[in-house]
């Protein structure tokens, strides 16, 4: 876990570590997500890029009855 310092613009620095972790370049754009206390940044990858990224999902997890 690395922690980050907010500028007086808001704007923080993703560490090296998960930058090269993550494959992120500069000018990438990401969605944030605030989710319960704490705030998510998810990737924004291109279509063909996601292929084959569920490979070995795990499909037996229980279901909502009006999802079956």
């Amino acid at each position: 876990m690395e922690a980050v310092k907010i500028s007086p613009k808001y704007q923080v620095v993703i560490p090296k570590k998960l930058r090269e972790a993550l494959n992120l370049s500069p000018g990438q754009k990401v969605q944030m997500i605030a989710f319960e206390n704490r705030i998510e940044m998810i990737p924004v990858r291109k279509i063909h890029e996601m292929k084959g990224f569920l490979k070995g999902i795990d499909t037996t997890v229980d279901r909502e009855a009006d999802r079956i």
